[in-house]
């Protein structure tokens, strides 16, 4: 019944992403991602039979290209793109890693050889870490891949948040994930800058992941539209760069109607007793350990208690 379910959603997601797809000539992308099955040290044709059943749906309504995404261990990242690729859609492989790695201390480079030899036309990262870390990671990818006599196209989906407290499990272990992160978002300035980085690097599929708003994808279109050829819609709101500020009814504000005013900005937070920085978590836990195994019945309250124990002996 679980199963039947979930099909029926997917079935539900490639239909309304088609249709938004569309509107604007877009392509749809179906995606699979890290299995507790995994981290519970379940065997390789167990969980490969999850991918299984995952993309069989995708097949069905034929979805353009198939992602492999948001896996901390590049082994099961390789495992997914196998599957994916027995499906004869171009596949897409992003881990969320950092510059460190996979949870496994994998470097970047090797995750992304490993993942195009394993069939993946298309590698890079997504989550985790603000934009600037992740397309030093991508770099990082791009340079194994290269050095490896291989070839790939790279993608980058950062967050929106800047995450330069994080560990190696990014942004997870920050302890305002997930409720409390808003003090964290990048400014549309930002993702000019981020959007430019990444094209300077050789990265063409760059986009978003959590925290991203539409304002964001609009500022990464705007800064990249002398390559696309053309300004997204509803550019003329603020117009390029603060632009439309010329018009306003006070003059300060007239006279921030330029780009190097809004490139040289140092945003305030406006919370007096907050750091600009948090102590990461750092619970070192991954694949195998005994808090990770998946569960099929809800926690306990005993078990709860244990954690909210270790909690505060850590702090």
């Amino acid at each position: 019944m679980i199963h039947k379910k979930g099909q029926q959603v997917n079935e539900a997601a490639c239909d309304l992403a088609r249709e938004v797809a569309n509107e604007g000539d877009a392509l749809v992308a179906g995606g699979v991602s890290q299995t507790p099955s995994y981290l519970s040290c379940k065997s390789e044709d167990e969980v490969k039979g999850i991918f299984k059943k995952q993309i069989d749906v995708f097949v069905q309504k034929n979805v353009d290209f198939l992602i492999a995404e948001y896996f901390e261990h590049v082994e099961e990242a390789e495992w997914a793109v196998q599957v994916l690729k027995t499906s004869g859609k171009p596949v897409a492989a992003s881990l969320c890693i950092g510059p460190e790695g996979d949870l496994n201390g994998v470097s970047p480079g090797d995750c992304a050889v490993k993942l195009v030899k394993a069939g993946a036309q298309i590698v890079g990262v997504n989550c985790h870490f603000d934009p600037m870390t992740c397309v030093k990671t991508v770099k990082l990818m791009k340079e194994g891949v290269e050095h490896a006599g291989l070839k790939a196209h790279f993608m980058v989906q950062p967050l929106a948040y800047h995450t330069p407290d994080c560990s190696c499990q990014g942004f997870i272990d920050l302890p305002e994930f997930p409720f409390a992160l808003e003090p964290r978002i990048l400014t549309r300035w930002d993702m000019h800058k981020y959007a430019r980085e990444a094209y300077k690097v050789g990265i063409r599929y760059i986009g978003g992941c959590c925290g991203f708003e539409p304002y964001h994808i609009r500022a990464v279109s705007e800064e990249l539209a002398p390559e696309r050829g053309f300004l997204p819609a509803a550019s003329e709101k603020h117009g390029l760069w603060g632009s439309a500020l010329e018009m306003h009814t006070k003059p300060w504000v007239r006279a921030r109607s330029r780009r190097d005013y809004w490139e040289q900005l140092k945003p305030a937070s406006g919370r007096p007793t907050c750091p600009s920085m948090s102590t990461a978590d750092c619970w070192g836990v991954t694949k195998g350990h005994a808090d990770l195994i998946q569960h099929k019945e809800a926690t306990t309250k005993d078990e709860l208690k244990q954690l909210f124990h270790k909690a505060q002996a850590k702090n």
